[in-house]
């Protein structure tokens, strides 16, 4: 048995190479982020750099006012001349090894060279912060472990000699003397026993809580992909007693647009009572079963059930969709693909037909399903007659004007910003019933039929505007990067907006930055062409991609709109806060308004305020409502 100093060295042993790994994590997390820091910053000096090259000294000013340096030299490319000098003199406490890397950002075409050191100095002070707390805490920790390994080990020893007792009564006892089984009622003995019982089934338990998480959707608490896979490989299997069956994907059309009006929070509310639905349908199936496959694809899979039956439960399900829609005001709900399967059937064929028969579906009726039948239609038939059904729809939506239009406000942070409201347009069919917006405009741009669905919503809007005698307001008009490539397009459009002198100067067009990074010859005589015009432009989904300065000097848009995923949960991720702080004081240099969309929550609204954004639009800020 060990003794109490032998304890205590061991247990201080482990707690040093605890404290050590805890040290190297702390030291490798810091890294990691030193290191994402310079990439970001190095983007940032490269867009100032661009944007204020004329003048360093204000160049100099934006940098020192945006990150801590500890060096920060900037020279001519050329000749190395040094334009401004810095470096820290007061040098707080840090990690030396750690320290971030001498950084040198060239840039020929503007001929300067910018030498810089970031400070990691808040960094150390927070990583010794937690090294001492952790030193202490694990001090404390090795005296209380080494009481009870002490007890512990006691208690050990201590039942291995009551079964050498016992192994010793099997030995000498005379049989049926009763030696033996009242050894085995020693407490000690029980309770070690029930402890190593309790230590395996927690093995087992957690094993298969790890299990279930790997294989369920955390949103709906179904089974996701990678079981429905495996579900229909056992089901397939020589030894299941399932035959054939019918398998349904079912797909949220509203997903995109309830996430883009409303909110992500509340389009993970549509998602849930999707499955609620889908799984009250189901269980009135003895061996149905119920996936999401992702982000908008529900799969049930019917085993033994005849296609017959399926469409049955289809039409229910639709009139359950009708039902929901109804009462939470959506253009639509979901809509469905069915096909009949058997051991013949690979999976990704299945999966190809149903697709298709979803396609064909959301050109029928609201809320509609469609049953494929023949295998050999995914070759070319069905999948053409689902473009057919699209492009017939496209072209009635288109001649017979059938476009309904919403506006969502973008609400100003202050008296002299200059904002708009964005139109969004919505389809409906030759029954007045709408389409699902996103699979429209899809479909509109696999056809070649986005500029005929373009210039529509932008007629609309006009006349709208006229009619209404409303030119005090701004409206922005989404436009895709493949119409301004249309050449016929552009001529209309000039034409018409300079038939609207009053007009004109209101309207904003939408195009987003990859869709002008695409070719920008084109999106500069786009963006021109609309500038002589009295209209303005604004570049939406910005920070997707790594665009410079340069890049809207050449283009000069009126706005950028930042991509969402910068501005959610923005009030808890300073990284965050930190490139929007950048970009608005470079795009203001620029005179350029910076906008923010997706915005969910007070707090969110409340950081971007205070990061001197030109305007908020967002759930939050307000719900989308008939022009």
């Amino acid at each position: 048995m060990y003794t109490f100093s032998q304890l205590l060295i061991r247990n201080a042993l482990l707690g040093i190479v605890f404290t050590a790994s805890t040290t190297l994590l702390a030291f490798y997390f810091l890294a990691q982020h030193s290191a994402q820091q310079q990439d970001l910053h190095q983007q940032g000096i490269y867009s100032v750099a661009n944007a204020l090259h004329n003048n360093q000294k204000e160049m100099s000013s934006t940098l020192r006012k945006n990150a801590d340096y500890d060096i920060l030299v900037i020279r001519k490319f050329s000749n190395q001349e040094s334009l401004y000098s810095y470096k820290n003199s007061k040098k707080a406490f840090s990690f030396a090894f750690l320290q971030p890397e001498l950084k040198t950002v060239s840039m020929k075409n503007i001929d300067l060279a910018i030498e810089y050191q970031l400070s990691n100095a808040n960094e150390s002070i927070l990583i010794a912060k937690l090294l001492s707390v952790v030193a202490s805490v694990i001090a404390l920790l090795i005296i209380f472990a080494t009481i009870m390994s002490k007890r512990h080990s006691e208690k050990f020893f201590h039942a291995i000699n009551q079964q050498i007792k016992i192994d010793l009564a099997l030995i000498k006892a005379p049989e049926g003397s009763g030696a033996v089984e009242d050894l085995v009622d020693i407490p000690e003995l029980k309770q070690g026993i029930l402890e190593i019982k309790q230590l395996i089934e927690s093995q087992v338990a957690n094993s298969s809580v790890l299990e279930k998480e790997a294989y369920t959707d955390h949103l709906t608490h179904l089974d996701n992909r990678n079981k429905f896979v495996q579900f229909y490989e056992n089901v397939m299997s020589k030894e299941s007693k399932v035959r054939f069956g019918v398998l349904i994907i079912t797909r949220c059309s509203e997903l995109q647009t309830v996430n883009q009006i409303h909110g992500y929070h509340e389009g993970d509310n549509y998602i849930v009572n999707v499955s609620k639905i889908l799984n009250k349908g189901v269980s009135a199936y003895r061996s149905g079963e119920l996936f999401r496959l992702n982000s908008s694809d529900f799969a049930t899979v019917l085993p033994n059930v005849t296609l017959k039956e399926a469409e049955n439960y289809a039409a229910d399900l639709t009139s359950r969709f009708n039902e929901f829609q109804q009462a939470s005001d959506l253009d639509s709900v979901a809509y469905s693909g069915l096909v009949y399967f058997d051991r013949t059937k690979p999976l990704g064929e299945l999966l190809a037909l149903a697709d298709t028969g979803i396609s064909i579906a959301q050109t029928q009726h609201i809320n509609a399903w469609y049953v494929q039948k023949d295998t050999e239609s995914l070759k070319s038939n069905d999948v053409n007659r689902g473009n057919q059904n699209w492009r017939q729809e496209i072209e009635s939506v288109v001649e017979n004007q059938r476009v309904s239009l919403l506006i969502q406000p973008i609400q100003p942070t202050n008296r002299n910003s200059k904002v708009y409201s964005e139109v969004l347009a919505r389809f409906l069919n030759s029954n007045d019933e709408m389409l699902p917006t996103a699979s429209f405009i899809a479909m509109a741009e696999k056809l070649d039929k986005i500029s005929a669905v373009d210039k529509l919503i932008i007629e609309t809007t006009l006349n709208e505007i006229a009619s209404k005698n409303i030119v005090d307001q701004s409206f922005g008009i989404n436009i895709s990067a493949r119409t301004i490539t249309d050449e016929q397009f552009l001529i209309w459009l000039e034409r018409r907006l300079l038939r609207e002198p009053n007009i004109a100067p209101r309207i904003i067009f939408e195009i987003t930055e990859h869709g002008l990074q695409q070719n920008i010859k084109t999106s500069k005589r786009f963006i021109d062409m609309v500038h002589r015009s009295g209209a303005r432009v604004c570049v939406e989904r910005f920070g997707v991609g790594l665009t410079s300065f340069k890049f809207f000097r050449d283009l000069k848009p009126d706005f950028i709109k930042m991509d969402s995923t910068y501005t959610r949960d923005i009030d808890d991720d300073k990284n965050n806060q930190y490139f929007l702080r950048l970009m608005v004081d470079l795009a203001h240099r620029l005179s350029i308004n910076v906008l923010a969309e997706s915005v969910e929550s007070q707090e969110e609204k409340h950081t971007l305020d205070r990061l001197f954004l030109d305007g908020c639009q967002g759930f939050y800020i307000g719900k989308p409502k008939p022009i």
